[in-house]
């Protein structure tokens, strides 16, 4: 049975006293939601958040890391540096690190092996831009990042990895993405898993959706079938917001 989770995406946000208030305050949230719970702080914090959360139900997770396990990659940071202070999952592919860092298909590969290689699990994202959208390529785009990044891997490999799916049209262009349009694609995602590895492994893969998840949509967006859950970025910065996408479970 594949998990129901909620991810918080932190993005370039708070300072130390910040990120401790805010931590502070998801603790003292409640819920009877059977959702996992998620944060992804920047690096400065990542340990600290750690130390804070380690005695919760919620995890925290990086929000990128190198391909290298070291080396001469001045302001990076490895699989096993996030594993040495506790970090067991990352999110790779993120729309703003395709964006503005220029990472491809092809490198986000070689994070996605390094990883894995180290016992992670990966939140994996992807998706489509306005133009994308509307010449009617928005398919050919997910499966092409899906495909490009992933299908190397085995079938095996998918039991560490979470899917992602972001509508960058959606984000910050004033454009809405329906439920109904997050549940098509989310169900063309599954079956492009199917078409390679099977059902099974489609089936037990969860699959989040990060187009602007607040709490006034969320319960009919993770009512859809093939919507497992959201990738959160501003709601993520306000621990009620947060928790009321969380118990629209």
């Amino acid at each position: 049975m594949r998990k129901n989770i909620v991810a918080g995406n932190w993005k370039m946000n708070n300072d130390l006293a910040q990120t401790e208030s805010l931590l502070t305050a998801l603790k003292n949230q409640r819920t009877t939601s059977n959702a996992e719970v998620m944060v992804a702080p920047t690096y400065t914090n990542l340990f600290q958040a750690y130390q804070t959360l380690k005695m919760s139900n919620i995890e925290v997770v990086a929000q990128n890391m190198h391909f290298a396990e070291n080396g001469a990659y001045t302001g990076e940071i490895s699989a096993s540096m996030l594993k040495s202070i506790g970090i067991n999952t990352v999110i790779l592919g993120h729309s703003e690190r395709r964006e503005y860092f220029n990472e491809t298909d092809e490198l986000l590969a070689k994070k996605v092996d390094a990883a894995l290689a180290k016992g992670m699990r990966v939140i994996f994202c992807f998706g489509e831009e306005l133009a994308d959208r509307k010449s009617g390529n928005e398919e050919t785009i997910v499966g092409n990042q899906i495909k490009n990044a992933l299908f190397h891997l085995d079938a095996a490999a998918f039991q560490n990895i979470v899917l992602a799916y972001e509508p960058v049209w959606a984000i910050g262009t004033g454009e809405t993405a329906s439920p109904e349009q997050a549940q098509d694609m989310h169900a063309f995602i599954r079956k492009t898993l199917a078409d390679k590895y099977g059902n099974d492994v489609a089936d037990e893969v969860s699959i989040l959706y990060g187009g602007s998840v607040k709490p006034a949509n969320a319960e009919e967006i993770f009512s859809k079938p093939d919507v497992d859950g959201g990738l959160i970025g501003g709601a993520a910065l306000n621990a009620e917001d947060f928790f009321a996408i969380v118990n629209a479970f």
